[in-house]
């Protein structure tokens, strides 16, 4: 396979492999002794890389996946020594991520609408979900830096009003990067604040919008009417948004990770995910099982608590980053 002719931008690449550092190097210990007495990739060595996949979190149903195509390659191989199993695992690995069309982009964009869609127009509307905790927040500011240093004009919305923290968190991160904020007191409705939002973003001929909600999941049903209140309150201003509904979860919960996906994409149309907190944990195979699972392009990750370490995901550059 073709994979990894590939040529990675060295400042991005580094800060990737730093971030994965602690993921990888507890894999490879993982793996050392799955493999240790062993020249040829047997039923015993399968077996071992199961149980080393599962515990580093990429989840019982991918790691089956991934032994599947690896007996596969055993049988048509014959004989695969324990030296190969390394680039075995990063090509399959990496095959698995492309049928989720995982990580294709390389630099923080907007797609351009087709030529023929009638009746678009600015902006791009991003609604971000996710519990409190994962990093939504810091993600939702990041977002807002790297696409204004691409150029694009990007407005904030404030729809997460049952925590004043929140709030006046997102005024800070709208401070730092320079971007505005459109905001309510607490308690208000967050329909309301998505409306003023986008009417904001119109009159200012926006390009993006990014819409911070509520993250609660002790009600599955009141979540699910809120935001699909929210989607229908901001259709009444721009047709067929939000564009994108942008799932933010914590890599380093690992598990927790799956049941948080589940339970919004039960609740929600979710369409891209954001895996944060990955450079303080070895925890980052859930990104390889989240991508699988749930067939939801993986679009962000993060890997340091710099403005810039919010990386758009690609899938090339992670699994050459862990299997380096």
């Amino acid at each position: 396979m073709s994979f990894f002719k590939k040529i990675f931008s060295s400042e991005k690449k580094e800060t990737l492999d730093k971030g994965l550092e602690k993921s990888k190097t507890s894999f490879f210990d993982k793996l050392g002794k799955a493999v240790a007495g062993k020249s040829k990739v047997d039923d015993a060595v399968l077996d071992n890389l199961e149980e080393v996949l599962v515990s580093s979190d990429v989840g019982v149903n991918t790691t089956l996946k991934i032994i599947e195509r690896i007996e596969a390659r055993v049988s048509k191989d014959k004989y695969l020594g324990t030296d190969e199993l390394n680039s075995i695992l990063r090509e399959e690995i990496a095959g698995l991520l492309s049928e989720t069309n995982s990580g294709e982009e390389t630099e923080f964009s907007i797609p351009h609408p087709p030529a023929d869609k009638a009746g678009y127009k600015k902006p791009y509307v991003v609604m971000v979900v996710g519990v409190n905790g994962v990093g939504k927040t810091t993600t939702i500011g990041k977002m807002a830096y790297q696409f204004k240093k691409q150029g694009y004009k990007v407005v904030l919305g404030a729809a997460d009003t049952f925590r004043a923290a929140a709030i006046d968190q997102l005024q800070v991160w709208a401070d730092r990067v320079g971007v505005p904020l459109v905001k309510q007191s607490m308690g208000s409705d967050p329909a309301s604040v998505a409306f003023d939002t986008l009417t904001s973003a119109v009159t200012q001929n926006a390009d993006i919008v990014i819409i911070d909600t509520a993250g609660r999941l002790h009600n599955k049903v009141n979540l699910m009417n809120e935001l699909t209140k929210v989607k229908r309150v901001m259709q009444k201003v721009v047709d067929n948004t939000p564009n994108d509904v942008l799932l933010v979860l914590d890599g380093s919960t690992g598990q927790n990770a799956f049941e948080q996906a589940k339970q919004f994409t039960a609740a929600t149309e979710v369409t891209s995910l954001a895996v944060t907190k990955l450079d303080g944990t070895a925890k980052g195979g859930v990104v390889i099982g989240i991508s699988d699972q749930f067939k939801i392009p993986v679009k962000y990750i993060g890997v340091g608590e710099g403005i810039e370490d919010l990386q758009v995901f690609n899938k090339f550059e992670f699994v050459d980053s862990f299997f380096k």
